[in-house]
């Protein structure tokens, strides 16, 4: 996996290929929120859970606490 910027939607659809698009940025959303230690390197790294991408830091933290998808 390239670690770079994504949209949320379309890092969401790497792990939830088969969900719309919608759909599956919410069930990601849910998987950050149920990993504390996730949650915390994210904010470290100013990542608004209102922003429509993910930087590259954010991608990387994401890979490492939820593997790649």
């Amino acid at each position: 996996m390239t670690i770079k910027s994504y949209p949320k939607s379309e890092l969401a659809q790497l792990y939830f290929p088969d969900s719309d698009p919608h759909v599956a940025t919410n069930h990601l959303a849910q998987w950050i929120k149920r990993c504390p230690p996730l949650v915390d390197a994210l904010a470290g790294c100013y990542q608004s859970k209102n922003a429509k991408f993910f930087s590259p830091q954010a991608v990387r933290h994401i890979v490492e606490f939820l593997g790649e998808p």
